[in-house]
Parts: C-alpha cells; sequence; structure tokens
C-alpha cells in the first residue's frame, strides 16, 4: 500500500502539480495586477487591529497561527533537500515560487473572509470549502476538500512534525522517544484543548520570537562566512540557468532538474495555493477581505521569500567555506552537516529551529482540521477531533512514518486540486474586490 500511494505522489507532486501550482501563481499575479507591489502595505496591516469587526482572532493572530503551519520543517531539511537535489540554483526558484505565491494566498484570503460564516455558537467559519459551496455551487466538492484537509492534518501537520522532534531530540540529547513524544503531546495539549483563541495567542508570542532568533542565527552564521557569502548569492543565481556551472562540492544538471526541485520545495513550503491558510485568514477581526487579503499575503513573504532564501544561502555558503561533499551528505541531512562546521551556535540553532518550527505546525494544522471537521459534522465532532489529534501526536513520536508521510503528501495535493478550481473560477470576483478595496487602504 505503501509503494502504490508513493507512486501517486510521485507523479502529483512531479509535474502536474508543479504545473498547476505555479500556473495559478502567475496567472493571478497577472490577472491581479501584481499584489505583491503591497506587500510592505500588508506587512505594516497586519500589525494593527480592527476589533470592531466581526473575527476571533486578531489579524496579527490569523497570520501568526498561518505561519505557525507553513514554517516547519520544509523551510530547514527541505531546502537542504532542494539544494541536494536540484543544485544551488534550486534556492532561485523556491524563491521565484514564494514572489509568485504572495498573489495566490492573498487570492485565497480574500476568498475566505467574503465567503465565511458565522456557526450557530458565534464562531466564524470559513476557507476553500465555502468559496467551493457558496460562490461556485459545489457542495460536494467543499465535501471532498474537507475530508482531504482532515486526514492531513493528522499526516503533515501531526504525526510527521512529532516524529521530527522525538527523533532530533534523541539523535542531538539521547532523549527517548516516549519521554520527548509525551512531552510535545502535554504541551500541545494545552494549548489545543483551548480552541483557536489559545493557538492564536500561543502563535502570536511563539512564532515571532521562535523566527526572529532564527533569522538572527542565520545572519550570524553569514557573518562567519562573510567571505563566501557574495560567491554564494552568484552561484544561486547562475546555477539557476546554468547548473554545470555548479562546483565547490555540488553536482551541476539540467536547468528543467533544477527548477523542478526548487518550485516543488518552495510550493510546499509556503502552501500557497494548498487552501489550509485561508482557513485561519477566515477567522480574523476584519471588516475588508481586501485587508485581511494582503495581512494574508505576508506569510508567504516571510516563510519562503525571507527564512527559506536566508537557509539556502546559509548552506550554500556554509558548503562553499569548508568545502563540504554533498555527494557523501545522506539525502534531507545537508542542513545538519553545513550548520555543524558553525562553532558554538551552529548545531544548537538547527535543533532549536526544527523542534519549534515543528511545534508550532501541529498547533496551526490543528485548527484547519478541526473547522475541516465542523464543515462535515458540525460543532459536536470539534472535541472528538482535538482529542484524537492530541493521540495521535504522542503516536507520531514513537513509530515509524513512512506509510504516514505518503499519505499525507497525498492528501496535500487531493486539498489542492478543489481550491486552485475556485480560485480559477473566481477569479473575476477576487479581481473586483480588490479593484475596490485596494483603493480604500
Amino acid at each position: 500500500m505503501n509503494d502504490f500511494i508513493k507512486i501517486i505522489d510521485d507523479f502529483l507532486w512531479g509535474w502536474p502539480m508543479i504545473i498547476m501550482l505555479l500556473g495559478t501563481h502567475l496567472f493571478l499575479t497577472i490577472r491581479l495586477r501584481f499584489p505583491q507591489w503591497y506587500i510592505f502595505r500588508a506587512i505594516k496591516l497586519s500589525f494593527q487591529k480592527d476589533k470592531s469587526s466581526p473575527g476571533d482572532v486578531s489579524q496579527f493572530g490569523a497570520l501568526a497561527t498561518s505561519l505557525a503551519a507553513t514554517i516547519g520543517t520544509g523551510n530547514i531539511v527541505g531546502v537542504a533537500t532542494a539544494v541536494s537535489l536540484g543544485g544551488p540554483g534550486a534556492i532561485f526558484w523556491c524563491w521565484m515560487t514564494g514572489v509568485l505565491g504572495i498573489a495566490t494566498k492573498y487570492a485565497e484570503g480574500l476568498l475566505a473572509v467574503k465567503y465565511r460564516v458565522k456557526t450557530r455558537s458565534g464562531k466564524m467559519l470559513g476557507g476553500p470549502m465555502f468559496a467551493l459551496h457558496k460562490g461556485l455551487g459545489m457542495k460536494w466538492m467543499a465535501i471532498l476538500f474537507c475530508i482531504f484537509a482532515s486526514i492531513a492534518s493528522f499526516g503533515i501537520g501531526n504525526m510527521v512534525q512529532s516524529n521530527a522532534i522525538s527523533h532530533l531530540c534523541q539523535t542531538t540529547m539521547d532523549i527517548p522517544l516516549w519521554v520527548s513524544g509525551l512531552a510535545v503531546t502535554i504541551v500541545a495539549a494545552m494549548v489545543i484543548l483551548f480552541g483557536v483563541k489559545g493557538i492564536a495567542k500561543v502563535c502570536t508570542a511563539f512564532v515571532p520570537f521562535m523566527a526572529l532568533l532564527y533569522v538572527l542565527g542565520c545572519i550570524y552564521i553569514l557573518f562567519v562566512n562573510l567571505d563566501y557569502v557574495w560567491p554564494a548569492i552568484k552561484c544561486i543565481f547562475e546555477c539557476a540557468f546554468n547548473p554545470k556551472a555548479a562546483g565547490g562540492g555540488f553536482v551541476g544538471g539540467s536547468v528543467i532538474l533544477t527548477a523542478r526541485y526548487g518550485i516543488a520545495r518552495g510550493l510546499f513550503s509556503n502552501e500557497s495555493g494548498m487552501g489550509s491558510a485561508p482557513i485561519v485568514a477566515a477567522a480574523a477581526q476584519t471588516k475588508d477581505p481586501v485587508r485581511q487579503a494582503l495581512v494574508s499575503s505576508s506569510a508567504t513573504f516571510w516563510d519562503t521569500v525571507v527564512i527559506c532564501a536566508l537557509t539556502g544561502i546559509v548552506i550554500v555558503s556554509t558548503v562553499l567555506h569548508f568545502g563540504i561533499d554533498i555527494s557523501n551528505v545522506q539525502l534531507g541531512s545537508l542542513t545538519e552537516v553545513a550548520f555543524g562546521h558553525i562553532p558554538v551556535i551552529g548545531a544548537p540553532l538547527l535543533t532549536f529551529g526544527i523542534v519549534t518550527f515543528a511545534f508550532s505546525t501541529i498547533l496551526g494544522w490543528s485548527y484547519y482540521g478541526e473547522r475541516a471537521v465542523e464543515y462535515l459534522g458540525g460543532n459536536k465532532l470539534c472535541m472528538v477531533y482535538r482529542v484524537m489529534y492530541i493521540i495521535a501526536i504522542y503516536f507520531g513520536a514513537v513509530f515509524e512514518l513512512s506509510l504516514v508521510w505518503n499519505l499525507a503528501d497525498l492528501m496535500n495535493a487531493l486539498m489542492a486540486i478543489p481550491n486552485l478550481i475556485s480560485l480559477l473560477l473566481l477569479s473575476s470576483v477576487i479581481a473586483k474586490e480588490s479593484r475596490t478595496g485596494l483603493s480604500k487602504i
């Protein structure tokens, strides 16, 4: 079963998904007249509060929860995988995917607020399922999206992340899997059981701190590699279009291969087009869909344009500095090897980054899955889902998860398809709202 699912994964996450996602990014960028130009206004808006407007959490709380789910192991280990398979030029394509993905994340946020509803319990509920249901009248597709999202939350958002934490703690600090698994489960339960407000409060305080500390650590490493930073940047740009120019331990390949791995990793990292982030965007306190759309778009900027790019430059500059031969490095371990060459701060920074990023992903995805379950069966199922989600954290930490990982990849791809359909078919609605809304902000 695992082998069969992996075959489907490899197909979907190959050129079909790259073409669908990147094509949507390009189409919406042009259709919406380059919303990327408003990114600094979006960052400014994310820190402003609009308490008089309907919503469950502040705009920044919604953004922090979204970032909690997207800033994960993909930003660290995933970037290293892209470099190992596609060479340093993959970083350029990953970065470009983030820039173009800002338009898609903007469109998702706009539809989430426009079509959101207030539940009987007084909470805001929205996301691709309501864009499909209310905007296009495709309730059957909305149901499919929620089924895929709820299953995916147990995989990529839960068990895979707790597994990464427990195995890292065992490798670096010799902590038994069950001990770290139990610790993560208890701490996560204390947050998840309080619902979206509890998750948003923790993410609002936690996400900026962990991201800032990681960014500062990367800047320190770049300072250590100062003489190799500019050569690394040149190498990334040159190898994006001429991979055979790669040197210093890197293996050159074809432009298509380099672009494929860079684009795929960028798409997977920032989740633009997957349909997960707009679920929490719908809970934001805002009176204007365009306003929240801008705030949502800034998540892709921070996730891919900043953090993935920094990680990539750190890896390439360190490989050049210390002459690391990546052909002798196990796939996915390049980040560990690169950071391990940095005195004092390297290994602790990587451990801190992976643990905190993975834990925050667990919190963010718990909200996504719960909202999908609520659409399918109502509020009465939410507490059942929370308990099951918390139990899954522990089992993910102590078991091997190759089947879970492949199934999660499949669910992510299947989530993206109905979401992309709603974005493309409702692009005229998004464009009309944008023309009137942007002039007021």
